[in-house]
């Protein structure tokens, strides 16, 4: 029982960690802060790439904050940031216009707090949790 209760517990701070590092991007894509308008510019996605990314971010910390939908808010949530880190790796470069690479910390911090919502949750995966248990 000890272990359910920790892992519960890992569960809920993880789910509000992840939720809150995505929510708070969301004013600077909504907006059109300078930083976010640079960076969807060079990704060559401005502006439906900002909002559109910003809309699924919002999508995305819903679920997770809602118990009944963790799992498939982990799951997206890891779609999400995998696209994040690839433009850091391919375009961006892990330092963003002098931020010390914090925005790609704060990816790498929401990949891996994902990753491990997904596994703590992953029984109620739609399709896969029955393969995952």
């Amino acid at each position: 029982m000890a272990d359910l209760s920790k892992s519960s517990v890992l569960s809920l701070v993880l789910r509000l960690v992840v939720a809150a590092i995505l929510l708070q991007t969301l004013y600077f894509k909504f907006s059109a802060a300078p930083e976010s308008v640079y960076i969807f510019q060079t990704l060559g996605a401005e502006p439906w790439g900002r909002i559109g990314s910003g809309i699924a971010e919002l999508i995305v910390a819903i679920l997770l904050l809602w118990p009944r939908t963790v799992a498939i808010g982990a799951v997206s949530a890891l779609g999400v940031i995998s696209g994040a880190i690839m433009a850091h790796f391919t375009r961006l470069g892990i330092e963003v216009q002098g931020d010390g690479g914090l925005l790609f910390g704060l990816a790498l911090v929401v990949f891996a707090g994902s990753a491990v919502l997904a596994w703590l949750h992953r029984k109620e995966i739609p399709v896969l949790g029955r393969w995952l248990a």
